[in-house]
């Protein structure tokens, strides 16, 4: 398929990732006011999210946090911009990075690391920071998409900074770059289907993947939790935390359940930053009616 839109788009994306990072930020929140209108379906699931999960907060406080994660959802896509195709000069200065010496003790014994993390507005542009900051690329596993211009542009774009990518179904290819010693950076915190159970996720039960300490076991890895956050500043606090105490158990559910609950304690901090247009409690348990 010939995509004759794309050297334009491409070259765009170039400029728009170098931008100072007030002016990319300062161009999210205009994108976000100008495209509002046509995010009326986002906006009413991450309202519903919203609702389900701060009952504590006060409607006009949801209210606010909806609006500021849809902000930060069309920042995001800046961010991913400059993610793929920022030169490192750019991205110098940008991250303080905690933990890094977890990543590279394991990295130095062979082992390959599953960076473990969750659907926040700026993954893969963590992602990049964290590799700039290794001085080798992270793998990382996407979803593809269905539009066969978009998924060609997206691919050699990810492909440029993190190598080849890794389908989120492609299981064999996640286990061969876990056996080859690589880091690849993992969330399992949206809706599944399959070979998954009912874990709280502030408070409400979500489908949550049960698999995540096989796919450690069977690629000879192991686990690293990755978790990060834009500061007011602008700039990107990035942390690498060691394996859980007690993780993988002898029990997958309890496993989800672990890691539900430090994601959570992950979004607290920075709950605006959480991807929260995404349908997480669309599976329900058996006998309770559809959410969205």
């Amino acid at each position: 398929m010939r995509c004759l839109w794309l050297p334009p788009l491409d070259w765009v994306a170039r400029v728009v990732a170098r931008l100072p990072q007030p002016v990319l930020l300062g161009l999210g929140q205009a994108l976000a006011w100008v495209l509002w209108p046509l995010l009326g379906a986002r906006r009413r699931i991450a309202t519903i999210n919203v609702d389900l999960c701060f009952p504590a907060l006060d409607a006009a406080a949801r209210r606010r946090l909806v609006h500021d994660s849809l902000v930060n959802t069309v920042i995001g896509a800046l961010e991913l911009v400059r993610a793929w195709h920022a030169p490192s000069r750019t991205l110098a200065g940008l991250a303080e990075i905690q933990g890094l010496e977890h990543l590279r003790a394991a990295l130095a014994r062979g082992q390959g690391v599953l960076l473990m993390c969750g659907h926040f507005t700026h993954t893969e542009l963590a992602a990049r920071l964290l590799g700039e900051a290794l001085g080798r690329p992270l793998r990382v596993v996407v979803r593809r998409h269905n539009h066969a211009c978009l998924e060609q542009w997206f691919d050699a774009a990810r492909a440029a900074v993190f190598g080849p990518t890794i389908g989120k179904k492609d299981v064999r290819a996640l286990l061969r770059n876990l056996m080859d010693g690589q880091p690849v950076v993992y969330s399992a915190d949206q809706n599944f289907t399959y070979q998954n159970a009912f874990v709280p996720f502030f408070g409400v039960p979500a489908a949550t993947l049960t698999a995540t300490p096989d796919l450690v076991r069977r690629g000879r890895a192991v686990l690293l939790p990755f978790w990060y956050r834009r500061d007011p500043d602008g700039r990107y606090r990035i942390r690498i935390e060691p394996t859980w105490p007690g993780w993988p158990s002898d029990d997958p559910v309890r496993d989800a359940a672990r890691y539900m609950q430090e994601l959570e304690q992950a979004v607290r901090a920075c709950p605006e930053q959480y991807l929260w247009a995404h349908r997480r409690f669309k599976t329900r348990p058996p006998g309770e009616a559809p959410l969205y």
